[in-house]
């Protein structure tokens, strides 16, 4: 439960949220934000990113390239003109931003990974069907599922315009050896991913983590220098794109339960067993 003076930080917090959403197309900037809340830049500026996990600058650049992806998205505005409607500069600010954000430029946004060549394919696993894509650099998605339709369904949804061939190639197989027992450590295996700067922290700290080892949502938190956002690394956990190599099942709750796994609990459980034993033989 909250105390009296995390309540009133709270509040504060939800308060400069609400301006920045109203206001993010005129970029304001610290100073005009702190004032909203009666609150210093500086003292501002930290208790934010306690709270949210990114700072005010940031949290304004999301939402600047969240509207910039609806603008392009219905295909009729210029690069100019969604930077124009999102409150940036110039086409090069809203470039910078997006490559940042998004890990791929704006015009690769629009056109959905039009120019991207992706390999698929369904292997079996000891813990079930597990769909795996790859493009030239790397693992780009994997996921536990239930059938191939299903894993694709979900990865175009990333990437609707890019060319698919199911098939299975040199990138995949060496992914698929960690569940043979081949540990290679996730270092060994390339991914391509994309993510905010705050997801990609997480994800990085994630692979930190030993096999056979587990951490908590708050140590993580701690770790990668924001100890308040459990909450946010929990959703950074949560939108993880890549199973079993970016080992998201290593993280349980404070008290000691395994908690949620987007591939299922007792599928967690499993892995976790699987990976002490294999540690401990």
């Amino acid at each position: 439960m909250l105390n009296a003076l995390e309540n009133i930080n709270y509040a504060r917090i939800a308060s400069a949220i609400e301006y920045i959403k109203r206001n993010f197309k005129k970029q304001p900037s610290l100073e005009q934000v702190a004032e909203q809340i009666n609150l210093s830049p500086f003292h501002f500026q930290r208790l934010f990113t306690d709270w949210a996990g990114v700072s005010p600058k940031q949290f304004t650049h999301y939402l600047s390239v969240n509207y910039a992806k609806k603008v392009l998205a219905e295909h009729t505005a210029t690069l100019f003109d969604a930077a124009y409607q999102s409150g940036l500069s110039g086409t090069g600010r809203l470039h910078d931003l997006f490559v940042k954000i998004e890990g791929m430029t704006p015009g690769e946004f629009r056109s959905g990974g039009k120019n991207l060549r992706i390999n698929y394919h369904c292997s079996p696993t000891l813990f079930g069907l597990v769909f795996i894509a790859s493009t030239p650099k790397g693992i780009c998605y994997m996921a536990f599922v239930e059938d191939d339709k299903e894993g694709l369904d979900e990865l175009m949804k990333l990437f609707p315009e890019a060319s698919y061939t199911n098939a299975s190639d040199p990138i995949q197989q060496k992914a698929l050896g960690l569940f043979s027992g081949q540990y290679q450590g996730p270092q060994k295996i390339h991914v391509h991913l994309k993510g905010t700067d705050f997801q990609l922290k997480v994800w990085e700290a994630l692979l930190k983590i030993p096999m056979g080892k587990l951490s908590s949502y708050g140590k993580l938190a701690d770790e990668i220098g924001n100890p308040k956002a459990s909450r946010a690394v929990g959703s950074a956990i949560g939108d993880n794109p890549i199973a079993f190599i970016i080992p998201c099942h290593r993280v349980i709750q404070s008290t000691g339960t395994y908690g949620q796994y987007r591939w299922g609990n007792t599928r967690k459980s499993a892995l976790i067993a699987w990976e002490a034993a294999k540690v401990n033989s």
